[in-house]
Formats: structure tokens, sequence, C-alpha cells
């Protein structure tokens, strides 16, 4: 009889505190509970209005009347008092961090060990039972406990995702099917995923040597960082160190310039103070001999004055009565002209040296930038430029707010500058580039060269090597019955370009150069990596009838 009992203890135990039940009711499913335990799941569910089984999930409205089920609180305490030893229940296993809760428990969550898909619940071991027992006929999709549940169900039609739908490369339920999928490339989820399996080993090892690639990488540039970092500091303390050595000798410089001063300031004191002691000792000298003169002019004795008057009368003699010449304009002023003269030459100079400095240091890069690869990319670094009319031929007419020249045969009447190209009909832009910079141009004409150039290229002298590319200070494309470039008077062939829009795209810090040819799609013909040194300007060449526009 114990044992027959003990078997079924299960029938009188509460579903919410899986003890035996106390003041059991049972509801209209017919689902049995303690009073306290039911009240306390219902006390929860207030603020919705709508109470439900905590097994089969039936709803009631309103909350219903719980009444004590006296056969069953009998036939409980029967169990109860007929029990030889209490059942020691199955250990009780609460859900922990990164475990599934169970959705029937109240109160205290137990792990659940299974989830069902119609019914979208996960379930632990007791309520799982519960379940089961609900459902005897039914055959519900049961999966191990997953706290992804509703990822697996259609959130439209509340049913099991079951169907892979090959044409939007999605998962749908049967009911998907038959709506906005019908008619659509469907299997079932487990011949998607056998289909998709396929590629996963492939597509793993992609990751894999993408990783490795990418591993690398990252050692390269840790070690560059490294290198960077070390090479930084040398740099630092060696600059430091030959500043330091270059004011030490400025200093030298400036004390031998002072006492250079100060010795000849001293020499010709010296020899002015020996003038004015020789001039002081002269003066005082005929003062006497004056005062003797005066003296004498009044004496009435006839041989005295004779015998003195002789001896008085004579001039004292100094040699530098005769020989001296007194420079009433001493100055040191053109040693300050000087040493102002050597001050604005040591600042050019520095400020020239300065600016190599510069592009040296922004060559030492750990990571390069990448380079644009479409015109919507390339567009982002568009700069604006305008051609300077100080700088240009007199053969090339600009217009359009000096963003159009054209050559012409009759000359413009241009002011004489310093900058004017006289030698050949070139002109540049007034606007300089030092970083990233993109623009296009559209040109026309049988002789076209598109260029860029550093500001000291040769303006008036007429000969091979002042045109644009005929030289190392520039860098052109040209453009007529055949294309080819040109850098340092080397001509390096191009296939025809046939577009009439051409655009240029520079980084300067990272010595890139390129042009490219615009059509429907974007065509690079000619790419230059180089160090540049100074500011580039874009610049034009033209023959008789070519033009060219800024766009």
């Amino acid at each position: 009889m114990a044992e027959a009992n003990s078997s079924n203890q299960d029938l009188f135990t509460c579903p919410v505190c899986l003890d035996l039940l106390k003041d059991p009711v049972t509801l209209n499913c017919g689902h049995s509970y303690c009073t306290g335990c039911i009240k306390d799941c219902w006390d929860q569910e207030d603020q919705k209005g709508v109470y439900s089984c905590p097994q089969c999930r039936q709803t009631f409205t309103p909350r219903p009347v719980l009444n004590r089920n006296n056969i069953v609180a009998e036939l409980v305490e029967q169990f109860r008092k007929s029990r030889i030893q209490p059942v020691v229940p199955a250990p009780v296993v609460c859900a922990g961090a990164g475990d599934v809760e169970c959705d029937v428990c109240t109160g205290r969550k137990l792990k659940a060990v299974k989830s069902c898909l119609d019914c979208v619940l996960s379930y632990c071991e007791t309520h799982y039972k519960a379940h089961n027992e609900l459902h005897p006929g039914r055959k519900h999709k049961i999966v191990d406990a997953t706290g992804q549940l509703q990822e697996r169900v259609c959130t439209q039609h509340e049913k099991p995702l079951e169907i892979f739908c090959r044409t939007d490369q999605t998962c749908v339920c049967f009911l998907c099917m038959v709506d906005e999928h019908k008619g659509h490339d469907t299997v079932s989820a487990s011949a998607g995923r056998k289909e998709k399996q396929t590629h996963l080993g492939e597509t793993q090892r992609k990751f894999q040597q993408r990783i490795l690639e990418r591993e690398k990488e990252l050692q390269k540039l840790r070690k560059a960082v490294e290198t960077l970092k070390s090479s930084a500091q040398t740099a630092v303390e060696d600059s430091e160190s030959i500043f330091t050595e270059m004011i030490r000798s400025i200093e030298r410089r400036r004390s031998e310039v002072k006492e250079l001063i100060r010795a000849q300031e001293k020499a010709e004191v010296s020899r002015a103070e020996e003038h004015l002691k020789q001039l002081e000792q002269e003066i005082a000298e005929l003062k006497r001999r004056d005062a003797e003169l005066e003296q004498l002019s009044h004496t009435e004795d006839h041989i005295h004055f004779l015998k003195t008057f002789q001896s008085v009368s004579n001039t004292p003699e100094t040699k530098y009565v005769s020989s001296t010449c007194v420079n009433q304009s001493l100055s040191f002023e053109a040693v300050k002209k000087s040493v102002s003269s050597l001050k604005g030459q040591l600042e050019d100079f520095c400020k020239e040296e300065l600016m190599k400095i510069s592009a040296a240091v922004t060559e030492v890069q750990a990571t390069l930038p990448s380079e644009p690869t479409t015109r919507e990319e390339f567009l982002q670094y568009s700069c604006h430029f305008t051609l300077d009319p100080n700088t240009a031929n007199s053969h090339l007419h600009l217009s359009e707010g000096n963003r159009r020249v054209e050559w012409r045969r009759a000359l413009q009447s241009y002011a004489d500058h310093p900058e004017r190209f006289d030698g050949y009909p070139q002109v540049l832009c007034g606007e300089g580039v030092s970083g990233r910079c993109y623009w296009e141009v559209e040109w026309s004409g049988k002789n076209v060269f598109i260029a860029v150039s550093y500001k000291s290229i040769s303006r008036k002298v007429r000969n091979a090597l002042w045109w644009f590319g005929g030289n190392d200070q520039s860098w052109s494309l040209m453009l007529q019955s055949s294309s080819s470039f040109w850098h340092n008077n080397k001509e390096t062939k191009l296939p025809l370009v046939a577009s009439s829009r051409i655009a240029v795209y520079v980084d300067h810090w990272a010595g890139t150069l390129a042009f490219y040819s615009i059509s429907d799609t974007m065509t690079l013909l000619h790419r230059v990596q180089t160090s540049f040194t100074h500011t580039l300007y874009p610049g034009f060449y033209m023959n008789t009838g070519s033009s060219v526009k800024l766009l």
C-alpha cells in the first residue's frame, strides 16, 4: 500500500511548490493547487486582468472564486497518514547564471530542461512531466531547453519555424508558405541547414586564413609602432642635441660680434682720449702764453718787452694740429644692418629647411591611409581651384571666374609680373595642394598638358627643361594625337585617351599622384609614387585652339 501510495505522490503534489497540497483547490481546467500558491500566482497577474493556469495556460476572466476541494483534501490527508516514511523529493535545481529558467515556476525559478516550440514555453523536470500528462496523445515539438525560444517561433503566426525559404533566405513557418512566401523555393529547415553546412567549412577556412593574415599584420603593426616610438625618441633627443649646439654656436657668434664691437670701441676711444689729452695740454699752453702776452702788453720797460716777446710769441708745435681729422658721423649702424640681414637670411633658411623637415616627418607613417577606389569616395576630397592671372602666358585667355583657360593668337594685355610664364603657354592655379586633393577638368583641342608643379619652376626661360614635365619640379599628362606621362624630361607612353574629362588625385603626404579618365566609368591612366618636398600647384600647358576648364 505504501509503495502504491508512494508512486502516486505526484497526484497529490502542488505543481507550484512541489510539496503535498495544502488546502487544495481545483480550477475549471481540472488542475489542483495549494490555495496559497495559486493566489500568489494570480496576484502577480492582477495588472493584466487575465488569470491563467500555470500548467495548461487556460485563461479565466474575471478572477475565479477559489473553493476548497474537500475530496482532494481528504485523499491528500489519507496519503499523508499512510506514508511509512517521507518520500525524498527529487533534487531541486534552481536556475543559475546562464541557465534557462522554467516559464511555469513562480517565485523561485528552477532550471529548465526542455522547451516546447508549440507552447513556446520552457519547463523544469516537474512541469515537463505535467506538460506531457496534459498532452498525452499530441506530439509537440520538443527541444532541449533554449533561451532563444522566441527566435524559433514565427512572430506573425506564432508557429514553429520549420521551413527555409531559399528565395528570401529566411526561416518561415507552414502558414507563411501559403501566405507571403507562396510559390517560393522552400525546403525543410534540416535540408536548408545541410545546404548551408556545405559552405560552412569553406567559410571557416576563409575566416581562418583572414585571421592569420590579420595576425601577421597585427604583429607587423606592433613592431612598426615600437620602431616608430624608438625612432621618434631618438630623433627628439638628436634634434634637441643639434638645436642646443646650434643655439650655442649662435651664442658664440653673438659674443664674438659683441667683443669685436667693444674692442673697436676701446681702441678708438683710447686713440681719441690721447688726442683729447694733447689738445687739452696745447690749449692750456696757449692760454698761459696768451696771459703772458696780455701782461707783457702793459709793461713800460722797453728792454724787458723786447727780450720777452720773442720767446712768448712763438706758437707751440703739436703733431695733431695738421694731421687730425675728426669723424663727425661716428656710428655702428652698418653693423646693425649686417646683423639684421643675417637674421633675415637665417629665418628664411630655417623656414625653408623646416618645410623639408616637416615633409620628412609626415612621411613617417605606421599605417598608410587607404586610397579611394570609387568616384564617390574621390569626390570627398574635392578641392576648388582658380587660375592665377599673374602666372598666365600672354597667349592664354582666362574666363568664367578664372576657371577656364583658352589659347588665343592675339596677345593678352597682362601687366609684367615676376611669376608670369613668358617662355611657354602655361598657367598655374593660385591654390596649392599639401594634403589629399581631387579635381576634374574638361579639355579640348590638339595639345594639352594637365600638370602639377612646384611654385619654384622657372617662368622666364624658354628651353626644353621648363615646360610642365620637362624637369624634376613638375609632373604632366600630355593629351594630343597620342597620350603620355612626362616627368624630369622622361616620357611614359600611355593608351590614347578618348574622354574629354580628366581627374587628378594627389595625396601629398603619401607621395601619390594619379590621373584618371572619366566617362561612364573611372579609368586609371597613370599613377606615380614619389616623395613631394614642396606644395604642389595644378597647372596647364596648351597650344593653338586648345582649352581647359576646371569643373
